[in-house]
């Protein structure tokens, strides 16, 4: 008897461990993940909530009011090119744009972490609870001028971003659409206004992912920088070819460029080089320098939800990892991701944590919370850092991303052509950053079907640079 009673106690002992395990891990996901779950569709507690309570007010960093309550719901930006350019960071009244601010921050303007004596106020005054207003990172005006600059009538995102404290200036997804003028159309437009391709859409990188590529030749090539590598256009891998932009194979078109090193090589975009630099670096040392940058990851941001970017596991033929070097086979990116990046180079290596979220202030004023930078990874060191940066100086200074070039002002960058199985053309790329102490600055842009990133993309990351630059 006493004996069954000691391992009645212990069995006790155990479940009651179990059960403070799953307590305590409820309690760190509610905080750290916690806007996750305010955010989901299927939780009850928050719909309800939202009948009971006014939501609070959004603002951009300079103070712009983005999104209020008024008597007949939701009410945004009076300015409709801001509503159109702040869609997809903010989401709208109907959850038509997953993971908006509207849901995801929904803890903060539905009043889930007001104080006592907050509830206690309304509810003697007789009055409905009022949600915490943010204020976001995000720049309106800014956003508004990289809508008019960016090619009407195509899709894409354009990712805009602090590289030295993570903050994100601009979040934008084409097609855009009127969340106070939400019609059948809209929701049957074959473009998907609703799909927030800056941080949901996953496309191949094409030639901006021959930053990642470079910087695993840098890691694990002996005397990488002095090399020579031969391009004769066509690089033969079995029975198929790796080509280069402007071979046309039908027309016995090939473009060659020769000998060249490394730097040379990202310079003009030699598909030839790159594929021979991923097959000698190998399919497990690139895969390696790319998850350090967060291909394979499962992001978890405090602000803002961003989907995983892949680097392919199967299928791994040797024409496979050859064209992944080029930044083609199965790579997937985010925009967001690109710029991320894309700043990480710009910041020595160091990789921030995109960040949304600025404070938030209860209905009286007060801040409840403000909310620091912070690091994803040291994701190279300082030294690879500057010779990608020298080589991404050199691509708009005279070779593939010169319709970048601001005078006098050093902008780095790298552009891209990229194509999925099925796309007519090519998606136009350009990621880069303004190397410069007191406007540290990146981007990413996408334009789908769109052609050269060279000459698509590249002209409106210029004239994205000289707005910021101006200071308006």
């Amino acid at each position: 008897m006493k004996a069954i009673r000691r391992h009645i106690k212990r069995i006790a002992g155990v479940l009651l461990c179990l059960f403070a395990l799953l307590v305590a891990y409820g309690a760190y996901s509610l905080t750290t993940h916690g806007n996750r779950w305010f955010a989901s569709n299927v939780n009850t507690y928050v719909r309800q909530q939202k009948q009971h309570v006014e939501a609070g007010s959004v603002y951009d960093r300079n103070g712009y009011l983005l999104a209020s309550t008024g008597g007949n719901g939701r009410l945004y930006a009076e300015d409709v090119r801001v509503r159109n350019a702040m869609v997809h960071v903010l989401g709208d009244e109907k959850n038509n744009v997953s993971n908006g601010v509207e849901s995801f921050m929904s803890v903060h303007l539905y009043g889930f972490r007001a104080s006592f004596r907050d509830r206690a106020k309304a509810y003697f005054a007789g009055e409905r609870l009022r949600g915490d207003d943010v204020v976001l990172t995000v720049d309106a005006d800014l956003s508004a001028y990289i809508s008019s600059v960016f090619p009407e009538g195509e899709a894409g995102a354009v990712v805009v971003m602090n590289y030295k404290t993570g903050e994100v200036l601009g979040e934008l997804s084409f097609p855009q659409f009127d969340p106070m003028q939400v019609t059948q159309s809209t929701k049957d437009d074959p473009q998907k206004p609703f799909f927030n391709r800056a941080v949901q859409g996953l496309y191949a990188p094409g030639s901006t992912y021959k930053i990642v590529t470079a910087a695993s030749a840098l890691n694990n090539l002996t005397s990488a920088q002095t090399r020579s590598f031969q391009c004769t256009g066509l690089y033969q891998i079995g029975e198929h070819f790796i080509t280069d932009a402007g071979t046309v194979l039908a027309e016995n078109k090939v473009t060659s460029h020769g000998q060249l090193n490394l730097k040379r090589a990202f310079q003009v975009s030699c598909n030839n080089s790159f594929a021979q630099i991923a097959l000698e670096i190998g399919d497990e040392n690139l895969k390696l320098t790319s998850e350090a940058m967060g291909f394979n990851d499962n992001f978890l941001f405090r602000d803002l939800v961003v989907e995983n970017s892949s680097y392919p596991l199967k299928n791994r033929t040797t024409k496979e990892i050859a064209w992944t070097g080029a930044g083609q086979s199965e790579l997937l990116v985010t925009p967001m991701h690109m710029c991320m990046i894309t700043s990480a180079v710009a910041n020595g290596g160091v990789m921030m944590e995109p960040m949304l979220l600025k404070s938030v202030a209860a209905p009286d004023g007060e801040v409840r919370a403000s909310y620091a930078p912070r690091a994803y990874e040291t994701v190279m060191t300082a030294e690879t850092s500057a010779v990608l940066k020298d080589y991404m100086r050199s691509v708009v200074t005279g070779g593939t991303g010169t319709r970048a070039d601001i005078p006098g002002i050093a902008v780095c960058g790298k552009t891209g052509s990229a194509e999925k199985d099925g796309q007519e053309d090519t998606d136009a790329w350009f990621v880069g950053f303004l190397d410069r102490q007191d406007t540290p600055y990146a981007l990413s842009i996408v334009v789908e079907n769109a052609g050269g990133g060279g000459s698509v993309a590249a002209p409106v990351a210029r004239q994205i640079f000289e707005y910021m630059l101006s200071g308006r």
